[in-house]
């Protein structure tokens, strides 16, 4: 009796949600119907659910209609312990004798849409809207015409310019390149052609969900717009949702769309449309604008969108964002430019689970079992060999370079200094995660930064250093290296530069983004002085930390740099991809009215490996060069006598304490804390950076900026920890989510059991568990991430444990199957323990 009364109880409150009316109201007329045995009555809305599904002549379901009253959805409702897809055939009879195509199937917790004309029911955490269904009504999936439309190489190019055979200058072979290249036209290459074949013959087979596994540099958008047309053209999708991970990839997947695709569709950014998306086929959006706050719930229904494509999947799926993607029904394409098998020779049984190549192993074996690739097979697959040996990409040269502190900080043992304790000398250990944060070395930033430029490729063309991306542990040490390759450029090549040889890109730096597109550009702080006339920038060096990794094309880059250990695959993947594509430098000379042109292809690039990050991800690595590190002494620039002494290691610990003091506080609280969080907004409010930065939805500049020049000042000491006082939260708060309280875009903070709820609905559309086991993985998924207890038990298998514990017993955690191992698997990858404490 409560679990039926409870399903209809949250079953009338979905709809009402979605905007469907079960009476008369001024937004229109009702357009929820029930059968006529029932008598529906606004008391009975609230408290129908008695035996709601045992009604003579069959189940009470609901009838929802379209716009003109004619009969549209049919939804048919279970009790909370009864599998939703025991009423399937039931409904499928409903619908077919009512003329519907759509059905609903929910037992109030777990709920399924179904489109008759498209296959199987789909599990969605929310109800369609009657508008977003008028929209997909017009979606008429049809496989055979997907799979029959002709892509050839020119099939972008005929959206650029539909007639562009017919001008002169496409039929004269003398004129054909340069008419190319003015008018940029995109014809598709074989690599990319074979993965849209790949995909047609996937959907031909029956299948909706496809992984493109192409390597960095091998044009993943211009592919993912052909894919787009195709569906679109071919009336499998009336609209499509681009998700990536970062926001230059948002702008720059737009803006690459727009280029080619404008005359057939239009293309817009998500948060700069909030009110007009609906205009538009395409539709473009970091996961991450739309997971914040689950966003996406409120924005959209599940039926909005026809074709949602991953960029880079394991990492715009990972995590939360997974259950964005998860929400809406249609099919499904996933990128990425790291291959299952990124790790070679390492066993992924021997991995712990600190080690963080064992989290994105699950997070690219998740990627696959999303796409439908549980074998192991990704829909088509172009690895980075494979363009190296057709010619399209080429591999780096590799140089491995340590100092005497780095190669022990690499070490097992680490490296042990006596540092200045209280009670005199004490002995301290650093490993290579300690890097730049713990331990600071003046020295050793001073000799990775020579030898790299001793040992740096030159521009082909100019005879200068060529370009450039030095990547830093954080944004305080990429100032500091900024500062010091400048230093040595002052030295090596006097006045050819300002103090802009080269510039820190970093989320901190006041247009970093405008930086990263002048560099590619070739006109960061202006062209060259090396060589007058030749289009390269003036800067050689980009210093950064994590800004100018996935998706960020600058096909002249010559020389990358890891001035830090890397413990992500992806992000080592990602970096080493920066340099893959080939480019062709060139200069025009005028003398005597005859023009001259010099050509060099760039045939390889060198990454400089000071952490044995190489060795790291592919054991036994052989590194093209072992570079002999210049011993050094002296607070600056040039050579030195003797190796780096050991006690010039500078090492920053916090000041002993010195006074201690205690004050009761009453129940009333201090009017400080009261009072701090409407000083806080104030604060922020105020702030003209935090403000710019937050509009352009650059949250990692805001949170950086908030930690370093907001926080712990002693105006008002500041913290997190203060805030969630002052507010009376039972669990920590994280910085983005006060920043979105203080912006408006968040009404409340939500308590530890509405997170709770929450993360199960999020299981809940990932993993699709039969009814059966709803409830107890809802108690095992609340008891796993806030007990601590649970997962000691879970974690060192002692099982027997349960007998005792009065939040599991051993007869729930025997009811659960399969689910015992998956619960903390999804826990440990996409739940952050921290937010419960």
């Amino acid at each position: 009796m409560e679990k039926e009364a409870g399903a209809r109880i949250k079953i009338n409150k979905l709809l009402e949600e979605a905007k469907w009316r079960f009476f008369d109201n001024e937004k229109g007329s009702a357009n929820i119907v029930l059968e006529e045995n029932v008598k529906l009555t606004p008391k009975a809305v609230n408290e129908l659910g008695e035996d709601f599904d045992k009604v003579k002549e069959g189940f009470v379901d609901f009838l929802l209609l379209d716009q003109q009253s004619f009969p549209y959805v049919v939804l048919e409702a279970k009790s909370e312990g009864k599998n939703p897809l025991d009423g399937k055939e039931q409904a499928r009879k409903y619908a077919q004798s009512l003329s519907v195509r759509f059905v609903i199937l929910s037992n109030g917790n777990l709920h399924y849409f179904w489109d008759l004309e498209r296959g199987s029911p789909n599990v969605i955490t929310s109800f369609p809207t009657q508008e977003s269904l008028s929209h997909f009504e017009q979606f008429k999936p049809d496989t055979r015409r997907l799979s029959d439309e002709k892509v050839k190489e020119d099939y972008i190019v005929l959206t650029q310019n539909a007639d562009y055979e017919e001008d002169p200058r496409w039929d004269n072979d003398g004129e054909r390149k340069s008419f190319v290249l003015e008018q940029d036209f995109k014809f598709l290459r074989p690599y990319q052609l074979k993965a849209i074949h790949a995909l047609q013959n996937s959907a031909k087979n029956g299948f909706d969900r496809y992984l493109f596994e192409m390597a960095t540099g091998t044009g993943k958008t211009l592919t993912c717009a052909a894919v787009i047309k195709l569906f679109l053209k071919t009336g499998n999708a009336k609209r499509v949702l681009f998700l990536v991970d970062r926001l230059e990839l948002e702008d720059q997947a737009a803006k690459n769309f727009k280029k080619w695709l404008s005359k057939d569709y239009t293309t817009v950014i998500y948060k700069e449309n909030k009110g007009d998306w609906r205009k538009a086929e395409i539709v473009v959006s970091t996961v991450q604008s739309l997971s914040a706050n689950n966003k996406y719930q409120k924005l959209f229904t599940p039926t909005d969108f026809d074709l949602i494509i991953s960029d880079e999947a394991h990492r715009s799926i990972g995590g939360n964002s997974r259950a964005v993607f998860e929400y809406f029904v249609g099919y499904k394409l996933g990128l990425t430019a790291t291959p299952k098998n990124y790790l070679k020779g390492i066993d992924p049984n021997k991995l712990n689970e600190k080690d963080p190549r064992a989290w994105e192993r699950r997070q690219l074996l998740d990627t696959y079992k999303t796409f439908g690739c549980e074998v192991g097979e990704p829909t088509f697959r172009y690895s980075l060999l494979d363009g190296v040996k057709e010619g399209y990409l080429i591999n780096p040269v590799v140089a491995d370079a340590r100092t005497e502190i780095t190669t022990e900080l690499l070490s097992e043992k680490g490296y042990s200094l006596l540092i200045d304790a209280e009670e005199g000398k004490e002995e301290q250990t650093f490993y290579h995660t300690d890097f730049e944060r713990k331990f600071f070395s003046d020295k050793t930033n001073l000799i990775f930064s020579e030898t790299f430029l001793k040992n740096a490729l030159m521009d082909p063309i100019s005879g200068e250093l060529g370009k450039s991306i030095v990547y830093c542990v954080s944004q305080n040490h990429a100032s500091k290296i900024t500062q010091i390759l400048n230093q040595f450029a002052d030295k090596y090549w006097p006045g050819k530069y300002n103090s802009d040889f080269a510039v820190q890109v970093t989320s901190n730096i006041s247009d970093a983004q405008t930086f990263t597109i002048n560099f590619s550009n070739n006109n960061l702080n202006g062209h060259t002085k090396w060589l007058e006339g030749y289009l390269s920038s003036k800067s050689r060096i980009c210093v950064t930390v994590g800004m100018m990794t996935t998706g960020y094309d600058c096909q002249d880059i010559l020389n990358l740099c890891l001035m830090r250990p890397i413990f992500s695959p992806t992000d080592f993947i990602q970096i080493k991809g920066r340099g893959t594509r080939k480019y062709n430098f060139s200069y025009q000379t005028k003398e005597n009215g005859e023009v001259e042109t010099r050509n060099n292809d760039k045939n390889n690039f060198k990454l400089f490996d000071f952490f044995a990050n190489c060795e790291y991800f592919e054991e036994k690595f052989n590194y093209d060069e072992i570079l002999t590190l210049p011993p050094r002494t002296g607070p600056g620039p040039g050579p030195g006598p003797g190796p780096v002494p050991i006690d010039e290691t500078t090492i920053f610990t916090p000041d002993p304490l010195k006074t201690f003091q205690e004050k009761a506080i009453g129940p009333e609280g201090m009017k400080v804390d009261r009072k701090l969080f409407e000083k806080f907004e104030e604060v922020i409010k105020s702030d003209e950076f935090v403000k710019e930065k937050y509009e352009a939805g650059d949250m990692q500049a805001v949170e950086d900026y908030v930690k370093t020049e907001i926080f712990d000042k002693p105006e008002e000491y500041f913290s997190l920890d203060k805030i969630r006082k002052a507010l009376k939260i039972d669990r920590r708060l994280t910085l983005s989510e006060v920043l979105d309280k203080v912006f408006g875009r968040l009404d409340k903070f939500k308590n530890k059991d509405e997170l709770l709820e929450e993360e199960f609905e999020k299981f809940i559309s990932i993993y699709k568990p039969e009814s059966k086991y709803y409830y107890p993985i809802k108690n095992y998924l609340k008891a796993y991430i806030t007990d601590t207890e649970i997962r000691e038990i879970v974690e060192s298998k002692e099982y027997a444990r349960f007998a005792t514990n009065p939040k599991v017993t051993m007869a729930d955690f025997s009811s659960l199957n399969g689910y015992r191992d998956v619960v903390p698997e999804y826990v440990k990858d996409y739940v952050s323990l921290n937010i419960f404490m």
